[in-house]
């Protein structure tokens, strides 16, 4: 697990523009998506990885809680798949031309719907209910980047709690479009991984710093827990 810092810079700057450590903990459960980004083998078994991040198994338990919680509270859990194929090849051309033969060959072969690569980790509580979202680019709310915004509206669902792999990447990307998009916007500090601690902190405080929010695993489920109760009271 990473070992995390979040500087006092980011602090202060987060309380100067929002007057509160965590302006997003009174969240409502039943407008929550917990967002799980690229926990797939391309980036998780190494004998298939694109690029392996061997952090990323170490936050599938926290995940896992959060996936939980967040179904229990009203919520719903989207499975983001990083996917690569013909057509997103040629339209994120300059990207994938900018690699070396070898890794655009390494991304076809294991980033492909139905290759071992492309799966979700097996690790992971994948259930029914759930939805499973092909992404073809880092940020998932990226116009024409996959259809997760579209779904989050369709179901009033206003608040995405962001997880999984790399912290500084794809994690980023989606979070800052998904604020850029007027959800608001959760990185989970024990819910991402990078390939380094100092990666990892650097985003989640460039993020808390000015983005978003970032709490970890067990202060959002107390959250949800908290706020889904006082509205069962309410009722």
């Amino acid at each position: 697990m990473h070992k995390l810092h979040m500087p006092q810079w980011a602090i202060d700057r987060a309380m100067e523009r929002r007057g509160k450590l965590h302006p997003y903990a009174d969240l409502d459960p039943r407008k929550t998506a917990l967002i799980v980004v690229d926990l797939q083998n391309g980036f998780m078994v190494e004998d298939v990885a694109v690029a392996y991040v061997p952090a990323a198994i170490e936050i599938v338990p926290n995940v896992n809680r959060l996936a939980s919680a967040v179904r229990a509270t009203g919520g719903k859990v989207f499975w983001i798949k990083n996917t690569m194929d013909e057509a997103s090849m040629a339209s994120w051309s300059h990207y994938h031309e900018s690699a070396t033969a070898q890794a655009r060959r390494n991304r076809i072969l294991n980033m492909s719907p139905g290759t071992r690569g492309h799966d979700l980790h097996g690790a992971l509580d994948v259930k029914p209910e759930d939805a499973i979202v092909a992404k073809y680019r880092f940020s998932a709310f990226i116009q024409g980047a996959s259809e997760l915004p579209q779904l989050l509206h369709a179901q009033g669902l206003d608040t995405v709690l962001i997880t999984g792999t790399v912290t500084n990447v794809c994690c980023e990307s989606s979070a800052r479009d998904a604020m850029m998009l007027n959800f608001r916007t959760i990185m989970v500090s024990d819910g991402n991984a990078a390939v380094t601690d100092e990666e990892h902190n650097a985003t989640l405080a460039s993020f808390y710093a000015i983005f978003g929010d970032v709490m970890d695993t067990d202060m959002l489920i107390a959250c949800l827990e908290r706020n889904a109760g006082r509205q069962q009271a309410a009722e």
